[in-house]
């Protein structure tokens, strides 16, 4: 969305909240949010991956942001170029100066033009608890059309597409997957509440800002102790809305990853095998017979195990890297099928 001269891009909304200075940026709308489980509603308030965007006009800006209720970080790009620098965001307005980088400015206009997003385009990157966005200083403009990539990904799923264990954002393996696709993230993921809620399902389908989506589905729905029938039926629900709500667009699901479930390890709630889950969701992907549906094996994408950090659940960096090259192996034959598509509509 467009606040004033910025793109606050993975951001549905923005509330006022009373006694807190700034406007609370959330990922999904409020009416939206309140019809979620509670650890959904409290999630879809982390930023995940949301960026704010925009164009410096003069030598540098400055962007203020807090965290009231503990700490963030806030990374910076230039385009796809990393400043090397994460930001600590607390309780106190935190400034960021900002300014392009010298060697940027000098960077060849047909090597930028080569760039999914422009050197010019500054992202301020965030992760961590809900932020609080209190404005940009000096002249900035949002981005121009053709600043950042056409093809747009959303993505679905639990803590490993939220970026739980990834040591910064852009190392999740949705934000590598994207960057390896030259697409633009749209990040939905829901640590622990991943429950294909139809609410949720219903509001993606409605959005028009998306190409193809990936539904990383659900380890989460196992602890929470939903029967594998309760899973079908969701998946199956959230699954066919996305995919008939417009068949120019790709539904890629992503069964269960290689977790601790699958080793005989104990999970109180569990009413059925991570297996059983796993063919849960490729017989409703199978059902359907939607030509523009495809299922990846979680096993197939993440296949050293120990990619995992030492909870056995959660993909480290290296899990991370290997999922997102895997995937996006997978899915590019399909995103390039899209860029024909759309090129062919706009010509």
């Amino acid at each position: 969305m467009i606040l004033g001269a910025v793109d606050l891009h993975n951001t549905a909304e923005v509330q006022e909240v009373a006694g807190r200075a700034g406007v609370r940026l959330q990922r999904v709308p409020e009416a939206v949010r309140l019809k979620l489980n509670p650890g959904a509603q409290q999630r879809m308030l982390d930023p995940a991956g949301a960026e704010i965007r925009f164009a410096l006009q003069d030598e540098q800006a400055c962007v203020t942001l807090s965290n009231p209720e503990g700490r963030s970080k806030a990374t910076v790009f230039f385009g796809p170029f990393f400043l090397n620098a994460q930001y600590e965001i607390g309780a106190a307005p935190q400034r960021i100066e900002l300014a392009t980088p010298p060697r940027l400015k000098d960077l060849p206009e047909d090597l930028a033009a080569q760039l999914a997003f422009s050197p010019r385009v500054c992202r301020v990157a965030l992760r961590g608890g809900p932020l609080f966005f209190h404005g940009v200083e000096g002249s900035v403009r949002p981005p121009a059309e053709g600043e950042t990539p056409k093809l747009r990904m959303l993505s679905y799923g639990t803590s490993i597409t939220h970026g739980a264990a990834a040591t910064a954002f852009h190392l999740a393996y949705v934000a590598q997957t994207a960057w390896r696709l030259g697409a633009d993230l749209c990040n939905l993921g829901v640590g622990g509440a991943c429950h294909c809620e139809p609410a949720l399902a219903d509001y993606i389908a409605e959005r028009e800002d998306w190409d193809f989506a990936t539904l990383c589905l659900s380890v989460n729905m196992i602890g929470a102790g939903f029967t594998v029938e309760e899973f079908r039926e969701r998946a199956r629900y959230l699954i066919r809305r996305l995919a008939e709500s417009d068949r120019r667009r790709v539904v890629a699901c992503i069964s269960i990853l290689p977790y601790f479930g699958d080793w005989g390890m104990a999970q109180p709630n569990a009413k059925g095998k991570p297996a059983e889950f796993r063919r849960a969701l490729g017989e409703v992907v199978e059902g359907l017979k939607a030509p523009n549906v495809r299922l990846f094996e979680g096993p197939d994408l993440l296949r050293d195990v120990g990619g995992l950090t030492v909870d056995l659940i959660h993909p480290g960096d290296h899990g991370m890297i290997q999922i997102g090259e895997n995937l996006a192996a997978r899915l590019r034959p399909l995103v390039e099928n899209l860029r024909r598509s759309s090129r062919s509509r706009h010509e």
